[in-house]
């Protein structure tokens, strides 16, 4: 597949074309929130140790969905070890281009049911948001791919046009076979342009482009300082408790400001937009007057710099403490990198910062984990030009180029996989969607917006003309 270059010229799309298909959508929106409903009633988490039963049911109705959409060609694929992928194909011709749409269908677990304000996977409306695991991230992504296809997917399939739709079921899990499965399956998801429809846009209201994304590296690191534990009393003092030195040990991560320490790591150039902070402090939850660490752009601290955070411990819970010196504990750290940085050397350099300020009180034991590369779009690749259009048009506001503090490891494989292929990254979330957390949810009328956008691009996807060996055949 050659790289797609400009076709004939086209007008921009105008919010005339948007407000026409908004009307076409308001009949099939209930449909759509409803088939939203029932997958998020498929408790598909794909993390080792839960149930696989309800992947394989999530990916039975994604496929139905797909089908029922008009899709000719649906079905239903793993490699060794891995969760049920679906693929639906419309595939194109006359030279025409082909687009993929990326989503999954897996979900992360819960966490304790009850903290919710209603069961995670009973979808609930409240006002203008549904809750429930998965309605934002990344089942509602699904329904737009195929609410998309349901406003304009006969007008594609008389164009020529080729859509494949690609819905993961292991991405909240790591995507630990994502590589394998599109390197056996190369043929079937070649696309001159991939639309990846999960992340956050900027307010409600606003849409927002994603222009880059950070990578994520982590470990475990485990201090020992006993072969068991002994009486706090009869043996305290001579020996520091192993809670206590991995916290001074973890401590050395940030500096007094809570910049990040650790040396080696890159910066990328500071964004040219800016994040107002009580909009940070509102949609983070930061309690009314604390401090924020860090020094420099809001945005800069977000997407264009390194960030560790520590995101579990192992150690005695309070309720089980007993007067004991606790022998062991162990941490999980995550450092997620910006643009530019190669997640082997930050791996690296934060191992031998670790090893650097490991205390001789104490046996360090480092365990490496996930390493997912960062992503930097093309800022004036043609396809950008068109999702600029499409979501300004169905927002009735331009939209925002926009960072992303997260990550989404796999682009960099579909890159490599299919180097000549654009990647637009969009998303369905809001800043108040609270993904992974407790009482996550999707703003309905944003869900709309989003159907329309993509329809925009979709159509205009003709503007985008593959080369003389074409992507969907």
């Amino acid at each position: 597949m050659s790289t797609p270059s400009a076709g004939p010229s086209q007008p921009p799309i105008d919010e005339q074309a948007a407000r026409a298909l908004h009307e076409r959508l308001e009949p099939l929106l209930p449909a759509a929130i409803e088939d939203l409903e029932n997958l998020v009633r498929i408790p598909s988490i794909a993390f080792p140790g839960y149930d696989r039963a309800p992947v394989h049911r999530s990916a039975e109705e994604v496929a139905r969905l797909l089908r029922e959409a008009g899709l000719p060609e649906v079905v239903i694929r793993s490699v060794e070890d891995g969760a049920p992928a679906v693929i639906g194909r419309l595939p194109a011709r006359d030279g025409a281009p082909t687009v993929m749409l990326y989503a999954h269908h897996d979900v992360q677990p819960t966490g304790d049911p009850e903290a919710w304000s209603s069961a995670p996977f009973e979808p609930t409306r409240r006002g203008d948001r549904l809750y429930g695991r998965g309605a934002a991230d990344d089942k509602a992504g699904v329904m737009a791919h195929v609410t998309a296809l349901r406003l304009v997917g006969e007008e594609l399939a008389a164009a020529g046009i080729g859509v494949t739709v690609f819905v993961e079921g292991e991405e909240e899990a790591g995507s630990p076979t994502f590589r394998p499965f599109i390197e056996a399956h190369r043929e079937q998801l070649a696309a001159d342009l991939i639309i990846v429809a999960d992340s956050a846009n900027w307010a409600v209201g606003t849409p927002a482009l994603t222009t880059s994304l950070r990578g994520v590296v982590d470990l475990v690191v485990t201090v020992r300082v006993l072969e068991h534990a002994v009486h706090s009393g009869l043996f305290g003092g001579p020996v520091l408790d192993a809670p206590t030195q991995l916290a001074r040990l973890l401590a050395t991560l940030h500096d007094e400001r809570g910049e990040v320490a650790v040396p080696g790591l890159v910066r990328a150039a500071d964004p040219s937009v800016e994040m107002p902070e009580e909009d940070y402090r509102r949609d983070a939850g930061v309690p009314e007057g604390q401090a924020l660490s860090g020094t420099g752009p809001l945005a800069a601290r977000l997407w264009a710099r390194p960030a560790i955070s520590v995101i579990g411990i192992d150690a005695p819970r309070v309720r089980d403490a007993s007067n004991t010196l606790v022998p062991a504990a162990s941490a999980k750290i995550s450092l997620r990198i910006p643009p530019g940085e190669d997640p082997a050397s930050a791996m690296d350099a934060l191992i031998a910062h670790l090893e650097a300020q490991a205390p001789d009180t104490a046996q360090v034991q480092i365990r490496r984990g996930e390493q997912g590369k960062p992503y930097g779009a093309r800022q004036d690749a043609p396809s950008m030009d068109l999702a600029r259009e499409a979501l300004g048009a169905a927002w009735g506001t331009a939209p925002v180029d926009t960072g992303l503090g997260g990550s989404i490891p796999f682009i960099a494989d579909l890159l490599e996989v299919f180097p000549s292929a654009e990647v637009l990254v969009t998303g369905v979330e809001d800043p108040s969607s609270r993904a992974h957390g407790l009482d996550e949810s999707l703003h309905l009328g944003e869900f709309a917006r989003v159907c329309v956008a993509e329809a925009l691009v979709l159509r205009g996807a003709d503007r985008l003309r593959a080369g003389a060996d074409g992507a969907g055949g």
